[in-house]
């Protein structure tokens, strides 16, 4: 099994510096017990109550008073418990599908996890109230039960479960495969119910109770609190909860590789945690992905608690471009993850404008992120920059998308435009021009290799704009 980065950076929970001032700034309020946030594909936001509730926010920061979805009825929540997934088929558009992942009420101890799918109705703001049940497995203890699930850019279904709770998982079940506890599944939920992608690690397996279980893709989880694919290039990043001494963000290429070990109980983070039971015999640590970041807790009681989120792919803040941003429950800060050299990836903390204890972050259509405490929806910024009044900077790119050259027309900011820079999609630059004599400038492209980039032009106020640009 190959180990995903070489390097690590094990950071005390302390605020450091960075270049960027994160600043939230509220877009939306009146949720009770929001744990996640959705878009699919449109300009609207959906927002996912622990209690059951899915709500419609649009774009104006408005909810609709109607809900998307209640299926409060059927959900036992409270504590860890409840309704704490949602994810929109890649073909919503044509079949209307959707999947939530929630804890039914079943019984007070021991409650199941369901994956349901869903329809919308032929108002696109509400959905069918009745759904179909695809696959459910028990919860030994009420916490660590996951909850996240997102398609791949290879279309199947991925769900994080947790190691089925307690503390220390003493069932060792995140390291067996009888179980789906602690582990990442993926499932192909393009039919009536589901199958098994055949590149699944365990896809023939007999499934019996001694058998490994076919719907596992990769093992060693604790309580994966948020997953999230890269929109541009799919890569996965997985922030797991840790015990009592560290938090860790993983990051593998793409989905990684099927069979794929995180190592809990094994290690928490890349530290031995328990060595006995099903730890890898061969190998050691090295047979497992190691960290690409881990913090250690500082004090007691909520000493840290790690919420995953999303790089960054938006075109505003084009500091952020190719970061990873999360947040720590208990600290109440905001993580940023850079890769500073390839498989070399620095961490920094801040303590934002806002601070509570974040519960989820959300993506939109754009790219653009936001976060929340359960009540309020705030969007994340970056304060360092001025890019509300685009009104005095409008420029165009064309070709694009471009091939060996893009003409960037400045129109009528010629004389007040400070500096052209041209980033790629990791936020690194790539080139920067001053003084312009002429309204439209011409950038050879030969030595840029094709992909996304994005073009930010700084007039002399420090007012920016920054387009999409692609080459082929």
């Amino acid at each position: 099994m190959k180990s995903s980065v070489s390097v690590l950076l094990i950071i005390l929970f302390l605020n450091f510096s960075f270049s960027q001032t994160v600043n939230l700034s509220n877009f939306a309020s009146g949720f009770s017990g929001a744990v996640e946030i959705v878009n699919v594909g449109d300009d609207r936001l959906f927002v996912v109550e622990q209690a059951g509730v899915i709500k419609i926010l649009n774009s104006d920061g408005s909810a609709n008073s109607t809900p998307f979805l209640d299926i409060s009825s059927i959900v036992g929540s409270g504590g860890e418990r409840g309704l704490l997934g949602l994810a929109f088929a890649p073909d919503y558009t044509i079949s209307g599908r959707f999947y939530v992942y929630y804890t039914d009420d079943s019984s007070t101890d021991t409650p199941n996890t369901v994956i349901s799918r869903y329809t919308v109705s032929g108002d696109p703001d509400i959905a069918n109230a009745t759904g179909t049940v695809l696959l459910t497995f028990q919860q030994p203890f009420s916490n660590h039960n996951g909850g996240k699930i997102a398609f791949g850019q290879d279309g199947f279904l991925y769900i994080a479960s947790g190691d089925g709770g307690s503390g220390g998982d003493p069932g060792d079940r995140a390291q067996d495969t009888t179980t789906l506890l602690g582990k990442l599944l993926r499932i192909d939920v393009s039919g009536t119910t589901y199958s098994i992608p055949s590149t699944n690690p365990f896809a023939t397996s007999a499934n019996g109770s001694n058998d490994p279980r076919p719907e596992i893709y990769a093992i060693g989880l604790r309580n994966p609190w948020k997953f999230s694919f890269d929109k541009t290039n799919g890569d996965l990043w997985i922030a797991d909860v840790g015990q009592n001494a560290f938090e860790e963000i993983n990051k593998v290429d793409d989905s990684g590789n099927p069979g794929d070990n995180y190592g809990w109980r094994c290690y928490e983070g890349s530290s031995i945690f328990s060595t006995s039971g099903s730890c890898p015999l061969s190998g050691g640590f090295a047979s497992t992905i190691a960290p690409v970041s881990e913090y250690a807790h500082v004090g007691s009681s909520c000493s840290g608690s790690i919420t995953g989120g999303y790089v960054y792919r938006g075109t505003l803040y084009t500091n952020f471009i190719g970061k990873y941003f999360f947040a720590e429950f208990c600290k109440q800060t905001i993580g940023v993850i850079t890769e500073a050299s390839p498989d070399n990836w620095t961490l920094a903390f801040q303590t934002p404008n806002v601070t509570s204890n974040w519960t989820t972050l959300g993506e939109d259509q754009d790219g653009e992120l936001y976060i929340t405490n359960g009540s309020t929806i705030y969007k994340i910024e970056d304060a360092s920059l001025s890019v509300e009044d685009n009104s005095k900077l409008s420029f165009k790119l064309f070709p694009n998308p471009a091939g060996d050259k893009v003409l960037i027309d400045l129109g009528n900011t010629q004389n007040k435009a400070n500096s052209i820079s041209i980033f790629n999609i990791f936020g690194q630059l790539i080139e920067t021009r001053h003084n312009f004599t002429e309204n439209t400038i011409s950038i050879p492209l030969i030595n840029y290799k094709s992909g996304v980039y994005f073009v930010e032009v700084t007039l002399s106020e420090n007012s920016k704009a920054v387009k999409k640009l692609l080459v082929n």
